[in-house]
């Protein structure tokens, strides 16, 4: 056996099988990427709860299309179906990024990570990405379903980082990482945001606000159309996106790359 595989050791099946909360999850080997075969299987009608992850994503993407890939076993590439209850206005379907940023922060700093949200989706530690959030809503015949996807880096030397501004779990705390633990750990802290999203998003907002290292900086908005932004930011508003204070006025954000002007280069 390779020296890097008996350091990064395979997912534990018999640990994931017994997930509370309606979670059921496949592992595959190796796949382009779990959010592509999830929204196949949303599309064929399966049910919520299926959590597809794999010990090595070979064509991962990030937002814009970003290419996104990790040696094997070195990160958690994970992707969640929900179906969210049609009851729930569209307004708030933006807010499932956050919602999974919120949970994933959330885990880190119980675990003693530095971890704070960079909008719109990026989990950081001390200024460093060490997690992207990618959403897709699939309709689908059943109804509108959402993939939610999330790669958090976990064992990732610094040779191995695809940026400078990028980090592992295990560079931040110079200690082994258990991923079943921390997938079981996520799994389950997404199963209880979700509920909040759902029930008391006036909740998932104040729980989001607080994690944020984003509002209160000095941001560079790019758009997709190609204008720019430049300003403080203010706030996160009711419906997820930015609220930033130009010299022309206040500028609100929903779609976009945000760069903070002390981490420039980070996108």
């Amino acid at each position: 056996m390779p020296p890097s595989a008996m350091r990064r050791p395979s997912l534990d099946r018999s640990r994931l099988d017994a997930l509370p909360g309606g979670w059921r999850v496949e592992i595959l080997d190796q796949t382009p990427t779990t959010n592509g075969v999830l929204a196949e299987r949303a599309r064929a009608g399966e049910e919520p709860g299926l959590v597809i992850t794999t010990e090595h994503q070979t064509a991962g993407r990030g937002r814009l299309d970003r290419g996104w890939t990790t040696p094997a076993r070195s990160a958690l590439t994970v992707s969640a179906l929900l179906r969210p209850s049609p009851s729930i206005p569209v307004e708030r379907w933006p807010w499932l990024p956050l919602m999974t940023g919120v949970a994933v922060a959330s885990v880190l700093r119980t675990k003693g990570y530095a971890a704070g949200l960079k909008w719109p989706n990026d989990v950081l530690i001390e200024g460093h990405k060490v997690c992207g959030i990618l959403i897709e809503r699939i309709e689908t015949t059943e109804g509108a379903a959402a993939v939610i996807g999330f790669g958090l880096n976990t064992s990732l030397t610094r040779e191995e980082l695809p940026v400078e501004t990028a980090t592992s779990l295990e560079l931040e705390s110079g200690a082994p990482v258990d991923r079943t633990e921390m997938l079981v750990a996520l799994l389950e802290e997404l199963g209880a945001a979700y509920e909040i999203w759902g029930s008391d998003p006036d909740d998932l907002a104040r729980r989001y606000r607080e994690l944020s290292v984003t509002i209160g900086e000095q941001v560079r908005a790019e758009l997709p159309g190609g204008e720019v932004w430049e300003g403080v930011a203010t706030e996160i508003d009711d419906f997820g996106r930015l609220v930033i204070a130009t010299d022309a006025g206040p500028r609100v954000v929903g779609a976009g790359d945000v760069i903070h002007a002390r981490l420039r280069g980070q996108a």
